[in-house]
């Protein structure tokens, strides 16, 4: 099975591999009776170690890679007990500055009415 063409377009810096070249390389390590490292090495694979997880987690039945999951920011134990009003503003306020930082397409300021009636 050849599978060079596929992986042209490749780069050996990229972090990042999609599930379908994933697949063609589990399949031809299967398929064929040769080493991992040298269908890491034809696939620009860094490390015939990661073409091994995949091969063990497709027997298994596992899921390749679950990091592209939303997580809740704001998970763990929720701190209810401010002792004034002001500590509790000041705590509110830090979780809305951080989730700007991390969602910043997310932001969609309305403009003011009175810019609105100014135009």
């Amino acid at each position: 099975m050849n599978l060079e063409g596929i992986f042209v377009w490749l780069k050996k810096d990229k972090h990042s591999i999609s599930i379908r070249i994933k697949l063609a390389a589990i399949k031809e390590y299967i398929e064929g009776s040769v080493s991992y490292k040298r269908v890491a090495e034809k696939l620009g694979i860094r490390h015939c170690t990661q073409l091994k997880v995949w091969v063990k987690k497709w027997l298994s039945g596992e899921a390749f890679d679950v990091r592209g999951e939303i997580t809740n920011p704001l998970s763990g134990r929720p701190r209810t007990n401010f002792s004034t009003v002001e500590e509790e503003r000041d705590y509110l306020k830090a979780q809305v500055d951080y989730l700007k930082k991390r969602y910043p397409n997310l932001i969609k300021e309305k403009p003011l009415e009175s810019e609105i009636t100014m135009k």
